[in-house]
């Protein structure tokens, strides 16, 4: 009898089906998972999942990380080659300026927030960030902040909102099979552990950003 097939192992196989077959593009595609999942209720609070996971691998295309600071931190961002520091100053005219602020919660896929900014980014921001999925992260006082980016390079974002579904970026077509599988693997374990069982997931697909589907049944 042939022995069955596990659960990485069909992780594997689908991926390394979606980078050899899907078609190459003149651009570098992201590699996406779409978890699908039966028998619950989004709207319940027991099934909403909203986690920062940080994956063992980081996707050869970084996150775009956003800080707004002011004063020292702000100025170590900017040393740092963060691309884009938003100070008090930019804060002020974004909350007169509505365009400016669903750009910034376009742009930045990360928003790192000095702690005492945090209520204005609140105001300023919130409203452009939250139908995005997006939600501003506090910065600890004293943040050694270049460990803090290397470390936000790794993360991707599971939310369950309206729909019972996940879809996340688990890397790009750069990644290795392996990096990418390990990754899978590690979104998986956070459902896991948030819903204390896979027994609820329907099926796992997984894709380029603009190539087909392969599919995983979990049964």
């Amino acid at each position: 009898m042939a022995q069955a097939t596990t659960l990485t192992e069909k992780i594997e196989n689908a991926l390394r089906e979606v980078l050899e077959k899907s078609p190459k593009r003149n651009f570098k595609q992201s590699i996406e998972m779409i978890i699908t999942f039966k028998e619950i209720d989004p709207k319940k609070p027991e099934f909403k999942i909203r986690e920062n996971v940080f994956l063992p691998n980081a996707p050869k295309k970084e996150p775009e990380i956003c800080i707004v600071a002011d004063g020292d931190l702000a100025l170590q961002a900017k040393n740092l080659n963060v691309k884009q520091v938003i100070d008090k100053a930019i804060l002020d005219e974004i909350s007169k300026d509505k365009k400016k602020a669903k750009k910034i919660a376009k742009n930045c896929d990360v928003i790192l927030v000095q702690t005492d900014l945090m209520s204005q980014v609140g105001r300023t921001l919130g409203p452009a960030l939250g139908p995005r999925g997006k939600a501003p992260i506090p910065l600890p006082p004293r943040s050694d902040l270049q460990s803090i980016l290397e470390r936000y390079k790794k993360i991707a974002i599971v939310r369950i909102k309206d729909q019972p579904q996940i879809q996340v970026k688990i890397g790009t077509e750069d990644n290795t099979l392996k990096e990418l599988t390990e990754n899978a693997i590690a979104i998986l374990n956070v459902i896991e552990n948030k819903l204390k069982t896979l027994s609820n997931v329907d099926a796992i697909y997984f894709k380029k950003a603009m190539g087909p589907p392969v599919k995983i049944r979990m049964r």
